[in-house]
């Protein structure tokens, strides 16, 4: 495949980024030129870097849960030391705890704001100094089910809405320093943490089912598929404060 370099110069971090959407984003910016910095809270995010540079390209790990403050600074620290700027920040990094208000655990309800929602504050804030300096752009990666309630989702739902509410408050903050926020809201996506998901249903191949009929163009995305909407939003200059649907109609 041809790729463009749309991102040549430019340096990017990706959280969440050993598997799924985050990893096949970190690949896709580094096939598109970036030097990226790949962070996971286990130590996946290695053969993540370890595949960028064994293309070619030019990547840094660092492990580490982005609900710690000291996460954050450790990744932006280590990145600026590597490759001495910032300018795209995604926020993928995130958890899925099943479950309604009614059957759902306190502790299972604050550790899905914790990732979620305080994770993306904190890099967020973390990166903004270097962000400034470059005009960069942040991109969180929220949900369809902003849009639409689905059964059994009820903190993972309220904790997307937060972050879908807080692209739009931080696109207004900081359009004036040059810096763009958008985010991704994407449909059911064909990733290890769903089939981990799936796998624990005492029907998986129901569930699964299930899972794909939500979509109506009939299968579940890719995260290949993800990763080319969250460098759409990287590079479209004129985008601030947008949710960009890729959900295979499930938001219809």
């Amino acid at each position: 495949m041809w790729y463009w370099m749309k991102l040549k110069g430019k340096v990017a971090i990706v959280t969440g980024a050993g598997a799924g959407i985050g990893k096949a984003t970190a690949l896709l910016f580094a096939r598109e030129g970036a030097k990226v910095c790949v962070n996971a809270q286990s130590d996946s995010a290695t053969a993540t870097a370890q595949s960028i540079k064994t293309s070619g390209g030019a990547a840094i790990a660092v492990q580490g849960d982005v609900s710690k403050p000291e996460t954050a600074e450790q990744i932006v620290t280590e990145t600026v030391r590597a490759f001495r700027r910032i300018d795209i920040l995604f926020n993928n990094a995130g958890i899925v705890i099943p479950g309604r208000i009614d059957n759902m655990a306190l502790a299972d309800w604050d550790r899905t704001f914790e990732v979620n929602v305080r994770g993306v504050f904190l890099m967020s804030k973390a990166c903004l100094p270097e962000l400034r300096k470059t005009k960069g752009v942040i991109i969180h990666n929220a949900s369809a089910v902003v849009f639409k309630g689905v059964k059994e989702r009820a903190a993972y739902t309220a904790s997307k809405g937060a972050v879908f509410a807080l692209t739009k408050a931080m696109a207004a903050d900081y359009i004036s320093d040059g810096i763009r926020v958008n985010c991704i809201c994407p449909g059911t996506t064909d990733t290890p943490s769903l089939g981990k998901r799936i796998a624990q249903f005492d029907d998986p191949q129901k569930a699964r089912d299930d899972f794909i009929a939500r979509q109506p163009i009939g299968r579940f995305g890719t995260p290949e598929e993800i990763a080319e909407a969250v460098l759409y939003l990287a590079t479209a200059e004129f985008c601030t404060g947008i949710s960009l649907s890729v959900d295979g109609g499930m938001t219809i």
